[in-house]
C-alpha cells in the first residue's frame, strides 16, 4: 500500500505510533503498551484521590514522556453528596431478601473484609469531583469520562493543556459532545465489555464518524483483532478502545481463576445486565446475573444502590475464589483471546493483522 493506514489522527493527537488504546485497571498493563507504541487508559474510578497522584507519578516515571490517559465516572445520577450508610439505608427490604437468597442458595462466603465502596466515583458526585481534581492539578495529558458527560470539565482542562475524551453508547450523545467540544469521542457499541448500552458496535461507529467533522472518533466494543482495528478504521474511527483484550494477558493483575475463565470464553460466556451496578454492564455470566433475569426477580436498583447491593456476592466470590461464582467485564470478542500473552505481543500481533488484513483487500501485487 502506497501509505501506513494505522497512521491516523488520532496517533497525530497523542503522538503515538500505533491508534490503539488499552482501557485497563492494571498500571503495568497500561505502561507496557505506552513504551510499545500504544495508547492506555487507566481506570481510576474505585481509587482514593490520594492513590491517584500515586499512580499517576508512578507511571510517568515509567513512560519517558510518552502520554497516558486516566479514566473516572462522572454520572450525573450519582447523589450530589451521601454517605455510604445514606444510600444503604435507601435500599428496599425486598431487594435485601432476593440478595440473601442468592447468598444461600449459592453458599457465596461474605467478604473477608468489609467491602470498601467509599472511594468509587459513581458514589457521589463530590467524590467523583474530588478524583477529578487530581487529574487537572497533575495535568494528566488525557481525561477520559467513562460514564457521564465530560462537557463540565472541557474549559477546565483545556486550561491545563489536558485533552478530554467521552465515551458515549448513542449517536445523539456523541453529538452533543462533539458540540461541547471534546477532543475525542469512544463509540462504543453493545459488544463491549463494562457499562455500554443497546446500540450495536457497527451501527454506532459508522454513525458517529459520519457527524464527527475533524473529531477523532475511537471505535470500541468486541474489538480484540486486527482485523477488528482494520474494519473500525474502514468505518471511520481513527482509532479502537480495547479492554477485555488486556484482562487476561501477562502483566495483568487479574485473577488467574478469571483469566483462565476467559481464555477459554465465547461471546456466549457473557451476558448484558444492570443487576451489578445499575447501569447495563456486560460481564461473564455468574449466579448473581442469571438470578436477576428470573420473572420473580425485584428489578434491579440505579446506580449507586445496586452496586451497594452486589458487592457482598462480587467480593465475597472474589475472596473464596470461587469459579463458579465469579465475575468480570467481559466484551463480545472475548473468543478470540486464546492465550495469555505479554501486552506488548499483543499490540504487535494486533499492528500486523490490521496491515496484513488490508493488504488482503486493498493491497497490490509486488
Amino acid at each position: 500500500m502506497s501509505q501506513d493506514p494505522l497512521h491516523t489522527k488520532l496517533c497525530d493527537q497523542l503522538g503515538v505510533e500505533y491508534p490503539i488504546v488499552a482501557f485497563t485497571h492494571c498500571k503495568d498493563v497500561a505502561v507496557s503498551v505506552i513504551n510499545s507504541g500504544g495508547f492506555a487508559v487507566l481506570g481510576e474510578a474505585m481509587h482514593t484521590p490520594e492513590d491517584i497522584e500515586a499512580d499517576i507519578k508512578w507511571i510517568r516515571d515509567r513512560v519517558d514522556g510518552r502520554p497516558f490517559g486516566i479514566d473516572l465516572v462522572l454520572p450525573a445520577s450519582a447523589p450530589a453528596e451521601a454517605s455510604l450508610d445514606e444510600i444503604t439505608a435507601k435500599i428496599p427490604e425486598s431487594h435485601r431478601e432476593y440478595e440473601q437468597m442468592i447468598m444461600k442458595k449459592y453458599d457465596v462466603p461474605m467478604p473477608k473484609q468489609a467491602v470498601d465502596l467509599h472511594q468509587w466515583g459513581g458514589l457521589n458526585q463530590a467524590l467523583g469531583r474530588a478524583q477529578l481534581e487530581v487529574l487537572l492539578e497533575e495535568r494528566v495529558p488525557v481525561i477520559a469520562s467513562g460514564l457521564g458527560s465530560p462537557a463540565f470539565l472541557l474549559d477546565a482542562a483545556h486550561e491545563r493543556g489536558c485533552k478530554v475524551w467521552g465515551l458515549v453508547g448513542r449517536t445523539r450523545q456523541a453529538k452533543r459532545q462533539i458540540e461541547a467540544g471534546v477532543d475525542a469521542v469512544i463509540a462504543q457499541g453493545f459488544d463491549a465489555a463494562g457499562h455500554t448500552g443497546d446500540m450495536g458496535t457497527l451501527s454506532i461507529v459508522a454513525e458517529v464518524s459520519a457527524i464527527a467533522g475533524d473529531t477523532p472518533i475511537i471505535a470500541a466494543g468486541g474489538i480484540t483483532t486486527g482485523r477488528h482495528l482494520a474494519a473500525a478504521l474502514c468505518l471511520g474511527a481513527s482509532g479502537v478502545w480495547t479492554g477485555t483484550l488486556w484482562l487476561a494477558c501477562r502483566e495483568s493483575d487479574v485473577d488467574m481463576i478469571i483469566k483462565e475463565r476467559l481464555v477459554a470464553a465465547s461471546a456466549d460466556d457473557t451476558t448484558w445486565s444492570d443487576s451489578i451496578s445499575g447501569f447495563t454492564m456486560r460481564v461473564l455470566k455468574c449466579p448473581w446475573t442469571e438470578e436477576w433475569k428470573k420473572p420473580d426477580a425485584p428489578r434491579p436498583l440505579e446506580s449507586p444502590y445496586q452496586m451497594i447491593l452486589s458487592s457482598d456476592y462480587i467480593q465475597g466470590s472474589n475472596d473464596g475464589r470461587r469459579a463458579d461464582l465469579m465475575t468480570e467485564a467481559s466484551g463480545q470478542g472475548v473468543g478470540f483471546v486464546t492465550e495469555m500473552k505479554p501486552a506488548r505481543q499483543i499490540v504487535f500481533d494486533m499492528v500486523e493483522e490490521a496491515l496484513g488484513t488490508f493488504d488482503d483487500v486493498v493491497g497490490l501485487p509486488e
